[in-house]
């Protein structure tokens, strides 16, 4: 099925087109893509899962033989086994990886009796790092370089025309031992190659960047010029850089492409990603590159950084980064498999439970899938692991129910306003973490149970940060401004200084960094909190641009929702947080305090879902409208059914989680992860919201509930 190709098409979201706003079109649902030939494609049945093993697994015939056995007795956890070349980071002697291939060739064919499907993971293409440097790779290839001149011995840069030939003799090798698909790793990059962070600055690059660019530069000079001079200077050289990177990640990828559908025509090609800001997050340009001009099918990994449990809220944020790397894929690739990683694989680190229901999340933010590499990196029986192999066996029917409802719909809700571009927002070379730090700001925001969203024309509400308008064009600027915006001071300030200060409808002045609380006005977006205080403590929580801030109303038609007093009482802000609409239609909410952080209280969490509501024009999809932690993702896949994917994010058990989903049908079934399934009804009506009060969730579990359109 994944070799068909699936055609661009209109939204999904036919029915609810009209509730979400202008910001919130060309949703995609996959269960009927227009392909060629004037097909279909199918939907999603099941969902597509992977073991990855490393080499002391599948090197000693008597421990593959072992890993096979684990697998047998507990059937159809898994449908791939898909083999690491490489248990070290860097990329190894040419000569090994075709010895270790025809190892692999009759692993392969082994896997291929007992039905599995089967294929190759290169760890390392370009290399990832400096391990194992004696036995790996050597020879005159160009190491990765830094704006500053170091390197890193265990990564070879993408445009060294000597890689290029590596590239192709090994991913040969790899294709001839006959695998079902082929993996690139992460490996394939520019940034995380250690000890050195961004690359790369080498003589190649910086060639291939002056040739296209029409400049010669040097290091020094092209540090200057991302750095210094006009704003609009320095942005147009970070562009530039960006698109370079673009097409230094595309360039390699393409020449995988061809060495391995030269030697076998149509072979699946995968890709693992992460948040690939400073790479120019090419993923659909990528994508393309991949598939080749037969038009193969492409895989995809999105991953990110979940390691152990010792904080569960990491999985959630992994969610988040995963969200963003699926809604940049093109509607036909179908085969999403979230990384789901517990190196170094020492058992007690992350639980059986937690790394089931981490799979699980990230199907709710757009996987079809996943891939476990979980077991033993060692020579050494699987014993310890055998409860882990039964957990995700009994896992396996909630992980298919998942991919067959949501599918590749698009989740739908609170936007980030992100983009490919984000990485120039602000110094690329000195301050790299600026320009995306944003992101995790919002995270308490998606805790209330407010559905998350990943691209512009999915939002219903969005959230805006000065890095966010820094990296979006004034169309797009003003565009989320006749939607539903949702903003601090500092982003607020920006705007108005770029001349949306009409659109805006406020000003913000007199910052007190000091003894401020908030109390709620008698709004009644409000409800029944008037009166209500937040103390965030400004004394010990000095987070940075979080001070007290008076907002004032520049012509006289914002709404005021709170003021500040101090701790006699005493009115230091008569505005502190307000909603103003412009005379574009769109709906503004700036908070002058503490705008993303301590908002967990049941009056802030209430305004909060109210004010998300009123900015929306009660277009929200869904949300979790009872007082829990909860983080949701909802989608539309097809036939007006609407499906949402709830997470229990606290370690109580959740009683009587009231979901507001804006649907006709009156009926919803609810799966949980143990396989089962109720069904019950509407407990009331909230507008054009139905209410159902689920059964209780336990701490950190997941459930999906779907509502069929009648």
């Amino acid at each position: 099925m994944d070799s068909v190709r699936v055609a661009k098409t209109g939204t999904a979201f036919s029915r609810l087109r009209p509730r979400i706003g202008a910001l919130a079109i060309g949703v995609l649902a996959i269960a009927a893509l227009p392909i060629g030939g004037g097909q279909t494609s199918p939907p999603i049945d099941k969902a597509f899962i992977a073991f990855r093993i490393g080499t002391p697994q599948w090197m000693p015939e008597d421990r593959y033989e072992e890993l096979l056995a684990l697998f047998e007795r507990h059937k159809g956890v898994t449908d791939e086994i898909t083999f690491f070349t490489s248990f070290t980071h860097p990329a190894i002697p040419a000569a090994e990886m075709r010895r270790r291939c025809g190892i692999l060739a009759s692993r392969i064919a082994r896997a291929k009796e007992l039905g599995y499907r089967a294929g190759i993971n290169v760890l390392s293409t370009m290399g990832h790092h400096e391990e194992n440097l004696d036995h790996s790779l050597q020879g005159p290839f160009t190491p990765v370089t830094d704006i500053d001149g170091n390197v890193s011995r265990g990564s070879f840069c993408p445009n060294d025309p000597a890689l290029h030939d590596y590239v192709r003799g090994i991913y040969t090798d790899v294709a001839e031992a006959n695998p079902d698909y082929i993996w690139v790793d992460d490996d394939v990059r520019l940034m995380g190659h250690m000890p050195i962070g961004l690359t790369c600055f080498c003589d190649h690059c910086l060639a291939s960047f002056s040739a296209v660019s029409k400049t010669t530069h040097t290091r020094a000079s092209l540090r200057a010029a991302l750095t210094t001079g006009e704003p609009e200077s320095q942005a147009a050289v970070r562009n530039a850089w960006l698109d370079h990177n673009r097409r230094t990640i595309g360039g390699l990828l393409e020449r995988i492409e061809r060495t391995v559908h030269a030697a076998k025509p149509g072979m699946p090609i995968g890709f693992m990603t992460g948040d690939r800001f400073f790479e120019g997050y090419d993923f659909d340009h990528w994508a393309e590159r991949l598939a080749g001009p037969d038009q193969a099918p492409v895989y995809w990994r999105p991953g990110g950084g979940f390691y152990e449990d010792a904080t569960p809220a990491g999985m959630v944020g992994k969610s988040h980064d995963i969200g963003r790397q699926v809604s940049l894929l093109p509607p036909w690739v179908r085969t999403i498999e979230s990384e789901i990683e517990n190196f170094p694989y020492q058992r007690l680190k992350k639980s059986a439970h937690i790394t089931a229901v981490e799979a699980a999340s990230h199907l709710g933010a757009g996987c079809t899938g996943a891939a476990f590499n979980v077991l033993s990196g060692n020579n050494e029986p699987l014993d310890e692991f055998e409860p882990l192999v039964q957990k995700l066996h009994a896992m396996r029917p909630f992980y298919d129910r998942m991919a067959r409802h949501l599918g590749r719909a698009r989740p739908v809700g609170l936007f980030t306003a992100w983009n490919k571009d984000q990485a120039a927002a602000g110094d690329i070379v000195g301050n790299p973490g600026w320009a995306t730090s944003h992101l995790g700001q919002s995270y308490q925001t998606f805790e209330m149970g407010l559905p998350a969203a990943y691209s512009s024309d999915t939002a219903s509400v969005t959230l805006l940060f000065p890095q966010s308008v820094a990296a979006m064009s004034r169309d797009a600027i003003r565009h989320a401004l006749s939607g539903a915006v949702y903003a601090d001071v500092e982003t607020l300030n920006r705007l108005n200084q770029m001349g949306y200060h009409e659109l805006t409808g406020l000003s913000a002045d007199r910052p007190r960094a000091v003894d401020c609380i908030e109390e709620f006005t008698s709004h009644a977006l409000n409800g029944p909190f008037a009166g209500r205080q937040r103390d965030c403590r400004q004394s010990f929580y000095r987070v940075n641009g979080y001070v007290g801030y008076t907002l004032t109303s520049r012509d006289g038609k914002a709404q005021t929702l709170s003021r500040l007093v101090d701790y006699a009482g005493n009115e230091v802000s008569p505005c502190a947080m307000a909603v103003y609409e412009n005379a574009l239609g769109g709906r503004v909410c700036v908070s002058g305090y503490y705008p993303w952080d301590h908002l967990h209280s049941l009056s802030k969490n209430s305004q909060m879902k109210s004010v998300m509501r009123w900015l929306s024009r009660d277009r929200l999809p869904a949300y979790v409208a009872s007082y829990h932690k909860t983080n949701i993702w909802v989608r539309e896949p097809r036939d007006g059914q609407v499906a949402v994917a709830l997470l229990n994010a606290t370690f109580d058990r959740a009683e009587q989680v009231e979901l507001a989903v804006l649907a006709r049908g009156v009926e919803a079934t609810v799966f949980d992860m143990e396989a089962g399934e109720h069904r019950i009804g509407a407990a009331s009506d909230d507008g054009p919201y139905r209410r159902f009060v689920l059964p209780p969730i336990e701490p950190w579990s997941m459930r999906l509930v779907v509502i069929p359109d009648q």
